[in-house]
């Protein structure tokens, strides 16, 4: 792969202008706006263009335009979030399917579909574009609509059929208190439409996600599954952020940032994921206001980090994140998701300086 880690000076310098590059040069986001779900770089090749990955990217790129103020930025996030409205959406399902392209699978993900809102919303408030607020509407009440039995959401549906998929070990077939993370774009939708009907979904899933989370982790004997929940674990977490004057999230969050650390120390030599790393950092800083800093255990985060941003002569690995390690060795998977969590994290921990909670990626 010819890739390397960078250094902590390195990092410090120039990790959103490289991170920021890849976005716009690697080719991940396609002429169309669309983005690959991530580059597989020892194939050479990108995967399926993913909707969900396109939503996330388009907050990435709101970011980096907030930081930079370097106007190209929006714009890729404008194409993107434009994609989204016009090519993605999916007329007969009434929703946005989980990927395009050939070999694409027909499902519809309600966690994906979260994503999507919060990206169209925050092209929205630069742009006030209404078509874009009315997809995110739209999309916010098939939500509902289609996922949320009242008892509990959903999480995967066939297409065209709408039927649940069944459920299996993997996390993202079933439901919990991860989904939490998604339903933020009701709780947006509602801050912006005044609907209730937004505010009483996402309360709903409030409710439902500190009635259970205790149970979410570890979920698994086997240490490389007990990672990959850790990131699904880490959604609900941020989605609480918002709400730590209420004493039961207030305390959910504090006894999970300390759940997450110790399982991700225990398990990182064998398997790491940067995205883990991330969430954890950001959710430290933002809510240091409420759960005390623990600021050694921090730097050791942004520092292991930093380490997985990726340098080389191919532009479409450089300066962006690897997904992960295995026994330290980078995974080849150059992953805009892990990209967008690393920077938004490292950006807070250097500059010292918290960016408004709906900017959170």
């Amino acid at each position: 792969m010819h890739a390397a880690p960078l250094d902590e000076q390195q990092v410090k310098l120039d990790t959103l202008l490289r991170a920021g590059r890849w976005f716009l040069q690697s080719g991940i986001q396609a002429p169309g706006g669309g983005v690959a779900r991530f580059y597989r770089a020892d194939l050479g090749c990108n995967r399926a263009v993913s909707t969900e990955i396109t939503g996330y990217t388009v907050n990435a790129l709101m970011f980096l335009h907030s930081v930079t103020g370097d106007a190209v930025f929006f714009d890729r996030a404008r194409g993107a979030a434009r994609f989204l409205v016009q090519d993605a959406w999916d007329p007969a399902a009434e929703n946005f399917p989980f990927e395009l392209g050939p070999g694409a699978k027909s499902m519809l993900y309600f966690f994906d579909c979260g994503i999507i809102v919060r990206g169209l919303l925050a092209v929205w408030r630069e742009t006030r574009e209404e078509f874009l607020l009315a997809r995110a509407v739209h999309c916010g009440r098939a939500m509902i609509r289609d996922f949320d039995t009242g008892s509990e959401i959903r999480p995967i549906l066939t297409l065209p059929e709408k039927a649940p998929v069944d459920r299996d070990w993997r996390w993202s077939c079933n439901p919990g208190c991860y989904q939490l993370k998604s339903a933020m774009a009701w709780r947006d939708l509602a801050a912006v439409t005044g609907e209730r009907e937004f505010s009483d979904a996402f309360n709903r899933q409030l409710e439902r996600s500190l009635a259970g989370y205790a149970d979410f982790l570890p979920g698994a004997s086997n240490s490389e599954r007990v990672m990959d929940r850790l990131h699904p674990f880490c959604y609900f977490l941020e989605s609480l952020l918002p709400y730590l004057n209420d004493e039961r999230c207030a305390l959910a969050l504090a006894d999970g940032i300390a759940r997450v650390s110790r399982y991700l120390r225990e398990i990182s030599p064998v398997f790491a994921r940067a995205d883990v790393y991330a969430q954890l950092l950001r959710v430290r800083l933002w809510a240091r206001g409420t759960v005390p800093l623990d600021a050694d255990a921090a730097k050791q985060e942004a520092e292991a980090l930093a380490r997985f941003q990726m340098r080389s002569d191919d532009p479409r690995i450089d300066g962006g994140f690897s997904f992960g390690t295995q026994r330290g060795e980078p995974i080849p998977h150059i992953n805009p998701v892990s990209t967008a969590f690393a920077i938004q994290a490292l950006h807070m921990w250097h500059a010292g300086a918290l960016p408004p909670l709906n900017a959170l990626i």
